[in-house]
């Protein structure tokens, strides 16, 4: 009876050993991950339906790059940071084009001169798209947590909501003050410029009051 129980204490040293290497192997890389339990991933997802479409008369002229980090913190009054509160740090990257929306073209947007060599156009003024956040370049790059909140970030999915609409704000008032709107603008009287000499027609675009 001692013999069977001396080669049953061998054997279970012998198996933790053999995980303790495998477990080695799998950290620098040497052995494939192992999954005693099978773990597999099923997307039963639906296919996506189409609900509408839209005729778009937009000229996307320019787009800008941009990256922001979002730092927003929340503290409980009277109450130590260590016990109640976080602090975020959001990295977010994303872009902003600048278009032109030919759709309210007016009857005298475009003036063609008597001679047919020549025309004048009037362009409608240049808009900012809604920011669009790059999810594979952003990301939480650091977080503290009091020991209440990490607690409830046991029991509850984190919304990161909050950092998105903040980055998309901030990214929306860089592109406002970047030259973006300038740049669209120019592009556009060059595509128009291209295009309607390619038709044979000379053209300008009226002067812009000083503002």
């Amino acid at each position: 009876m001692g013999v069977k129980k001396r080669w049953v204490r061998v054997g279970a040293f012998v198996v933790i050993g053999l995980l303790i290497v495998a477990a080695g192997l799998q950290i620098t890389g040497l052995l494939p991950k192992i999954d005693p339990f099978g773990t597999s991933t099923v997307d039963r997802s639906q296919p996506a339906v189409l609900q509408a479409v839209r005729d778009l008369s937009q000229y996307h002229a320019a787009a800008g790059d941009y990256q922001v980090v979002v730092d927003i913190e929340k503290d409980v009054k009277w109450v130590p940071a260590s016990i109640a509160g976080e602090r975020t740090l959001f990295v977010a990257a994303g872009t902003v084009d600048a278009y032109i929306d030919f759709g309210p073209l007016v009857e005298n947007s475009l003036t063609v001169s008597e001679d047919r060599r020549s025309v004048e156009v009037r362009l409608p003024e240049p808009r900012l798209a809604k920011p669009n956040l790059d999810h594979e370049r952003s990301y939480v790059f650091g977080q503290e947590r009091g020991l209440i909140d990490r607690l409830g970030a046991l029991v509850s999915v984190p919304d990161q909501r909050q950092f998105h609409l903040a980055a998309e704000q901030r990214i929306a008032e860089a592109a406002q003050h970047s030259g973006l709107l300038e740049r669209a603008k120019a592009n556009t009287k060059s595509m128009l410029t291209g295009m309607l000499r390619a038709l044979g027609f000379e053209v300008t675009f009226p002067a812009e009051p000083a503002t």
